[in-house]
Parts: structure tokens; sequence; C-alpha cells
């Protein structure tokens, strides 16, 4: 595996949902990722660290670089917890629990390393559907962290190493009905 190819993925993937997203500096960008799948395994079976590197790599700096909030998805066993930084955690008025992800255990190897990473790293229990894009890898089911109102994003890649690939922007709700004018800005 090209664990460099990786990284350019993940590059290209994230910058093209900012680019079309708009999102503004202190949104934050949920990022669920499957170590297994990327190398072309089934989700949890073969955790690797080098892939959830690799990810990390192409996606951190680039939402860092425009001043949003990167929010990491843990696996199923810690409850789908996210590691966030601790100045996203006090912005958001965000519970800090208590556990430490791990590659083999619990957490996987993304959450494991954006523990590792991150600056202040602190893990939440959820963020109260306040992600304001995302993007999904492998199959981990982000949308739970998401806006309700969800807007599925088609970007030129649809895989990141074998693993397929979803990406969401939130978008406002439209109400008033056929007499309503909406902002095109925001659809």
């Amino acid at each position: 595996m090209d664990f460099s190819e990786i990284t350019d993925q993940a590059r290209q993937a994230v910058t093209e949902i900012l680019d079309a997203a708009g999102l503004k500096e202190g949104s934050i960008f949920v990022i669920g990722c499957s170590s297994s799948e990327i190398l072309g395994d089934q989700i949890g079976t073969a955790t690797n660290m080098d892939s959830a590197n690799a990810v990390y790599d192409g996606i951190i700096p680039v939402l860092r670089e425009r001043g949003i909030l990167p929010a990491a998805q843990c696996c199923e066993h810690l409850n789908r917890a996210l590691v966030v930084d601790r100045t996203a955690m006090e912005k958001y008025g965000l519970e800090q629990v208590n556990a430490i992800p791990q590659p083999n255990h619990a957490g996987g190897a993304f959450g494991t390393v954006c523990y590792e990473r991150f600056d202040d790293p602190v893990l939440v229990e959820d963020i109260r559907a306040k992600a304001d894009a995302g993007i999904d890898i492998g199959g981990t089911m982000i949308g739970m962290h998401m806006h309700s109102v969800v807007v599925p994003m088609r970007i030129s890649l649809r895989k990141i190493g074998q693993a397929p690939i979803i990406c969401a922007r939130h978008r406002p709700k439209y109400v008033g009905g056929q007499r309503a004018i909406y902002d095109e800005k925001l659809m």
C-alpha cells in the first residue's frame, strides 16, 4: 500500500469538500475513518496505524490552515465518541468523557492517531449534531454528528485507498413553503 497516495487522496477530498461547502472559520468538520476499509478489508478487522496516519496527514493540516475544527469519530466500541481539541470542546460547551482511544480495542486507529497528535485532545461523547460538513471513509456512519439537514456531496474521488467515501455538508432548513424566497448562497 502506498501511504503517500492515501495522504494525497485525503488531502484532495477534504480540499474539494471545503471548497464546495463554504464553511466559516470555527465550523466543525467530522471525520469517520476505517483504516481496515482503506486497505480493502472489512471495517474493524485489520486496524492499521499507517493508513490512519496517512489520512491524518492529508486532512488535518488542511482543516487547521482554514480554521476549521476537526472532530475525529471513534469506533462503535466507544459509542462513536469524538476526539476534539479542548478549544473546540470549550467553544461549543461540550462535555469531556473519560476514555483513551486504542487502535485494537476501543476507538480505532484514526481516533487513536488524533488523540496522540492533536495539541490538547479530549474525548467528548457527542458534538450535539453540530458538524457543518464531514467525510465518512469506509462506512463509519458519521450522520449522527451532522446538523439536521445534510446534503450529500459529490467530489471527484469515490474512494480513499480501497474505502468508499461519502461526503456531506449541512444547509439551513427551508421554511415558508411555496411563497418563500430563498437565499441562493445557503442552498
